[in-house]
This record gives C-alpha cells, structure tokens and sequence, in this order.
C-alpha cells in the first residue's frame, strides 16, 4: 500500500524530535555509536515505527541478534513502507534504509542476514519508536 508523504521543513523537524542528536540521525543521515541505542537489546513484543512520522516499520518478531551494536531485523513489516538508496559515502557503496513516508534516516541494509529473507537491516535506535503489543 501507497504511503502519503509527510514534508515539514527544517525547523519543524527539529521542534518534533527535539534531542538535537537524534535529529542529526534522523533528518541528516548520521548514525548513534554503536552498541548504545536504547532498542539494541530490546526483547520486547510490538511493533517498531518510524520514530519521526509514527508509520510502522518492523515486527519484534522480525529482530534478531546481529551483533552489529545496532538493531536488526531481518524483513520490514511493508515493503512499500521503507525506501532504499544507493550509498556511497564514507569509501564504499552500500543501501541506505529511509522511511518512505517521511524520509526519516533509518541505517543500511546488508544481504548478510539470517534466513528467511537472508537481508540485515541495520537501524538506529533514534529513528525508532516501540510500541508494545495491544491487548485487542
């Protein structure tokens, strides 16, 4: 399913996310340092959502222990939900992950990954939001 864009501007990014780090991974392309984000550990059932447009990204069911010190998951919940882009800074070519409603940055793709999809999406913690599951 098609997702309505979100565009804001600048400023208006900044007062939504607030802490001026995460609005650097997020609306900038940077990255946290490794093996601090707060959802690197987390076990938690739900549903993992873009953290600046609330659009749902990933399943808990879907993460795994990389040990890449960033959050992993092996397939997203929409496959139209999350837009990838040719990257080649820093020396090498990989994919960069983005939300496709709001071009939140949310880290890289790697075809390294465990089975069934074989793929390792590398998120931030920052550019995510969980929620738990409802008792529905």
């Amino acid at each position: 399913m098609a997702h309505e864009r979100i565009e804001k501007t600048e400023e208006e990014w900044r007062a939504h996310i607030g802490h001026e780090q995460d609005f650097q991974i997020c609306r900038m392309g940077g990255t946290e340092v490794r093996n601090t984000g707060r959802y690197v550990n987390e076990k938690a059932p739900g549903v993992y959502a873009c953290r600046c447009c609330d659009l749902p990204l990933f399943r808990s069911e879907a993460k795994y222990d990389s040990g890449s010190g960033w959050p992993s998951f092996f397939e997203g919940i929409d496959g139209e939900a999350i837009a990838e882009l040719k990257d080649s800074a820093h020396g090498m070519v990989r994919t960069e992950v983005r939300c496709a409603r709001c071009d939140c940055h949310l880290g890289h793709v790697f075809p390294d990954g465990p089975q069934p999809t074989g793929m390792r999406y590398c998120i931030n913690s920052a550019s995510l939001s969980h929620k738990g599951e409802s008792s529905d």
